[in-house]
């Protein structure tokens, strides 16, 4: 009796402590029926981590009572350790392993009782039983709580270029950095997905155009354009800058396009140009940067992002002509059984680069879908429409677009070299060339008279090197230039390019180079001959000579043996028409004695003067 009464006064505390729990929770969370929800932030122990012990964590195994899966293992440091290498060998590296390869690599290397060979040597392991190794969802839940580094991880996986380009927080616009038109412009190239025909023969496929296209970043606008076969290399780049400062109705023009000047009113160069680091890098722009004051940025390598409005805009582009041209690269070319599409080319270069245009047209005259207008346009309430923008920046932003003669903008394009003035003209890589300043300086008289320096000799030019029919002298500001034309001599250079000017002088020089051999052969062969002749007029004289005779003697009797040797000569050299002798052969004059000779003398043609001189002489000694 006694101890029910006990225990109902326990039972009547244990309610009383409950209810005042409740009351006090209800009263201090703002007396509302969720006031009395359980505390289950509280539970689980967040960011912490448990102790192992004797008893499983973890939801518990359908067939854990199956001796052969079992319960499972709680994971501990030492295996924490080991998911941890296995991480940094086999995961964070350039062969991309998917996690699931990567757990297996781990238990092979890490959860083996021992290894052994067969007869081949391929070491195999025998693992643990599978109730002892650690599962996949456990290796997989301690890879996503402690790997919470994505940069590391990637940038391990695939590099920090592709992780900048792919993976990185996107927190800046293009438009940064650029206060009205003209402040920035971007450049790039790509191979248009078209196949197109030759101009001269239909019936010829010549391959894809390269398409530049320069954009104005601040604006949207696109302010220079080429289309071609160059490329991509800095002669396509030069065509589209050059594009940059030209008249767009007249371009427009060669293209059977009418426009007005408001339509497309770009003809201007920037501030600073931004683009990979291809056609903008290396000396070829060295010219451009001094003398345009144009500043030359360059993407990083693989980071095409730092271009994403001219990138976007070939996308576009691609999009825009597929339905529509024959010849165009689908995502199957090349596959098995596919069409092979530039059977289907109909179009040329001309054809092609009017539809771009059209599409310049459109680009430049309709909304963007994506342009964040600041302030200053919305209280102006100008259009995104890069034509508008373009007009409202001229107005109000207006301070970096620059208008400079097209001839100049070229001038300073195209590649510079160093030419030398000689005698024979201004020396070009082999090729000699004029221009009226030289004439009227007399450069070339100066130059054979050695009247010129060093210094003087030296000549800076610039050249297009499709066609090596004129260069031109620069001026040191870039800003002048004299046009030099190629001399007649070298008209076999006239209307061919660099690249075949180089081709022939290579050409030339390698026939020369396979012809020395053969000629240092034929000039000793010709030393032989000369030494053969030589030495057989040497037997011959010695053979005839008189050693009595002094040399004084030798000396004295050359005029008059000259007058012997010459009339000979007159007889064998005489011109004799429609003769029917053989042409007789010199005859040999043998060393005589006077007597000889007197009777030779008497037998010649021509009474022998000598010989009287002589006899006068010899009668003058007698007579002293």
């Amino acid at each position: 009796m006694i101890t029910e009464y006990n225990q109902g006064r326990q039972d009547n505390k244990l309610v009383a402590i409950t209810v005042y729990k409740y009351l006090r929770k209800f009263w201090q969370r703002g007396k509302v029926k969720n006031a009395l929800l359980p505390d289950y932030v509280n539970s689980g122990g967040k960011g912490k981590r448990r102790k192992a012990g004797s008893q499983k964590r973890g939801r518990p195994r359908k067939y854990k009572h199956d001796p052969e899966i079992g319960e499972g293992i709680n994971i501990t440091e030492q295996d924490r350790q080991i998911f941890r290498i296995a991480i940094n060998k086999f995961y964070r590296n350039q062969k991309q392993n998917s996690l699931m390869t990567v757990y297996k690599l781990m238990i092979k290397n890490y959860y083996a009782e021992e290894f052994h060979y067969n007869e081949n040597n391929v070491k195999f392991s025998v693992l643990i039983p599978p109730e002892k190794q650690p599962t996949f969802t456990q290796f997989r839940y301690w890879y996503e709580t402690e790997n919470s580094n994505l940069e590391k991880t990637i940038t391990a996986r695939r590099g920090a270029k592709r992780f900048a380009l792919e993976h990185r927080a996107i927190l800046g616009t293009s438009k940064q950095e650029t206060i009205g038109p003209g402040s920035r412009y971007q450049i790039d190239a790509t191979v248009a997905d078209v196949y197109l025909v030759s101009q001269y023969n239909r019936d010829w496929i010549i391959g894809r155009p390269v398409i530049y296209v320069i954009i104005d970043v601040f604006s949207r606008m696109i302010v220079g354009v080429y289309v071609g076969l160059e490329g991509p290399s800095w002669l396509g780049a030069m065509m589209a800058l050059s594009n940059v400062a030209s008249d767009k109705v007249l371009f427009c023009q060669e293209y059977g396009l009418t426009i007005t000047e408001e339509q497309w009113p770009c003809h201007h160069i920037p501030e600073s140009i931004l683009g990979d680091r291809g056609e903008l890098a290396g000396m070829t722009v060295e010219t451009m940067i001094p003398n345009l004051f144009i500043r030359i940025e360059n993407a990083a390598p693989y980071r095409a992002d730092w271009k994403g409005l001219v990138e976007r805009h070939f996308k576009v582009i691609h999009e825009q002509v597929k339905p529509f041209l024959p010849g165009f690269v689908d995502k199957d070319f090349r596959q098995r059984g596919a069409r092979d599409y530039r059977l289907d080319a109909r179009l040329d270069i001309n054809q092609f680069t009017e539809i771009i245009l059209e599409l310049i047209f459109y680009h430049n005259a309709h909304e963007l879908k994506t342009y964040n207008r600041d302030e200053e346009m919305i209280a102006d309430d100008v259009p995104p429409i890069p034509l508008e923008l373009w007009k409202w920046g001229i107005m109000k932003r207006s301070g970096k677009l620059r208008t400079i003669n097209e001839d100049i903008v070229k001038l300073n394009l195209m590649p510079s070299a160093q030419a030398r003035i000689t005698e024979r003209g201004i020396r070009f890589k082999s090729m000699y060339y004029t221009c009226e300043k030289a004439i009227n300086e007399m450069w070339f008289e100066k130059a054979r008279s050695q009247m010129l320096s060093k210094s003087e000799k030296s000549l800076s030019i610039s050249y297009d090197p499709r066609k090596m029919d004129f260069i031109y002298l620069r001026s040191p500001d870039g800003r002048d230039f004299e046009k030099c034309f190629l001399l007649d001599p070298d008209e076999r250079y006239t209307h061919k390019t660099i690249y075949e000017v180089e081709y022939l002088l290579a050409y030339e020089d390698l026939q020369k180079r396979k012809r020395e051999g053969e000629q240092l052969q034929n000039e000793v062969d010709l030393m032989a001959k000369i030494e053969s002749i030589a030495s057989r007029a040497q037997q011959e004289t010695e053979k005839y000579q008189d050693k009595s005779e002094s040399n004084k003697q030798k000396n004295s009797g050359i005029r008059e043996h000259r007058a012997q040797e010459k009339a000979q000569r007159r007889e064998v050299e005489a011109f004799e028409l429609k003769s029917d002798n053989k042409p007789s052969s010199p005859q040999k004059i043998e060393k005589s004695k006077p007597e000889s000779k007197q009777s030779h003398s008497s037998n010649s043609s021509q009474p022998n003067h000598l010989d009287l001189l002589a006899q006068k002489r010899q009668e003058r000694k007698r007579g002293k």
